[in-house]
Parts: C-alpha cells; sequence; structure tokens
C-alpha cells in the first residue's frame, strides 16, 4: 500500500458545501470529549451511581458499540444500493472512503453525520436502557466510538506497532484491498468470527 498522501475527491461544486465534508481528525475529540464528561459527571454526582455497576455498565456500552460498528460497516455502509439516492446514499457514508481510503481529511465522521446518528442511537437505546443507566451507557459508548475513529485513522497513517496495533492495521487494509465482502471490525474482530464474515 502506497504511504503517499491522496487527492481528495470533491462532493460538491458548492464550496463552503465541500468545506463541510472536510474534517479535522481532532474534531471527533473536540466534539465528543466534552459530551463523555458531562454524562459521566451527572451520573456520578447528580444520580450518584457507585462506580463498580459504571465500570459494568461502560463495559457493555463498549461491546455494543463495536456491534453497532460492525452492522453500520457492514449492512448500511456497504448496502447493495440499486436506487439513485441509494447508491449516491453509500458513496457520500462510506464508497468514498474505498476510492479515496488515504485522504486524511476524510477518515473521520463529520459532525453533522455523526450527531445525527448517534441522536438516533441515544433514541433507541432510551427505549430499553432505563433513565439512571442511559447517561453512563451513552458516556462509553461514545468513547468506543472515539476509540474506533482513531483505530480507523491510524490504520491509513501510521505503522501502528505491537500485536494488537498491527493485526488491527493488516485487518483493516485487508478489507479494502482485499476482502471488501468481510472484515468489517475496525475496532475489533469480534463480530467477523460471530457472522462468519472473516
Amino acid at each position: 500500500m502506497s504511504e503517499k498522501p491522496e487527492q481528495s475527491i470533491r462532493l460538491f461544486k458548492n464550496d463552503f458545501m465541500e468545506s463541510l465534508s472536510h474534517v479535522h481528525p481532532v474534531v471527533p475529540l473536540l466534539l465528543w470529549v466534552p459530551v463523555v464528561l458531562v454524562l459521566l459527571y451527572r451520573s456520578f454526582f447528580i444520580d450518584q451511581l457507585a462506580l463498580l455497576p459504571v465500570l459494568g455498565i461502560g463495559l457493555l456500552a463498549l461491546l455494543s458499540w463495536t456491534l453497532t460498528e460492525y452492522l453500520l460497516h457492514r449492512v448500511v455502509f456497504h448496502w447493495q444500493a440499486k436506487s439513485k439516492f441509494g447508491k449516491w446514499f453509500v458513496f457520500m457514508f462510506h464508497g468514498l472512503h474505498h476510492d479515496a481510503p488515504q485522504d486524511k481529511t476524510r477518515l473521520v465522521m463529520p459532525p453533522a453525520p455523526a450527531i445525527l446518528i448517534m441522536a438516533l442511537l441515544w433514541y433507541f437505546f432510551s427505549l430499553i436502557i432505563p433513565s439512571p443507566w442511559l447517561q453512563p451507557f451513552l458516556a462509553f459508548f461514545v468513547v468506543g466510538y472515539l476509540i474506533y475513529d482513531y483505530i480507523h485513522y491510524a490504520t491509513h497513517h501510521f505503522r501502528m506497532k505491537g500485536a494488537i496495533g498491527s493485526y488491527l492495521r493488516r485487518y483493516h487494509l485487508q478489507h479494502h484491498f482485499s476482502k471488501p465482502d468481510g472484515h468489517f471490525g475496525v475496532s475489533s474482530p469480534l463480530w467477523d468470527y460471530v457472522f462468519k464474515t472473516r
């Protein structure tokens, strides 16, 4: 794989709209870390939840993130669309990344779609998780998302030394360059094993 910078693919004729499709990699941290801190503050100091149960629901949230990441990547971002709108949607959300995988400003999710997806997931989880536990669950779920975002960024732009890092990098790059119908997990290969897409 080439390590040289890659030319961006222009999406919009309008310069302002085009600028919104490019994201500096620090943006997810700036956007989501305050949300995580507020949710954890509320969990501990307003709802007075104990540390061990919060850590327990945090582990459940991190596991839930890996399943969500897998399902979004496999079902939504690799949807075999037939309509013109469907093909546009898939290209905008993910096909673009496959066409230009080294584009540094398109490796993390822009704020607008990230907020929309997170709002939908927040609503979904609010239907099944009781109120005092929803906030710590969402805090750790967002942490899982951030871990994913930066592992994904790193797989495309860093060597990632060490057993886990080099494995995850190789695993994800195989999705791009030799196994596009598998290896959907980025932060974890767990669900590829469960659903036999490895």
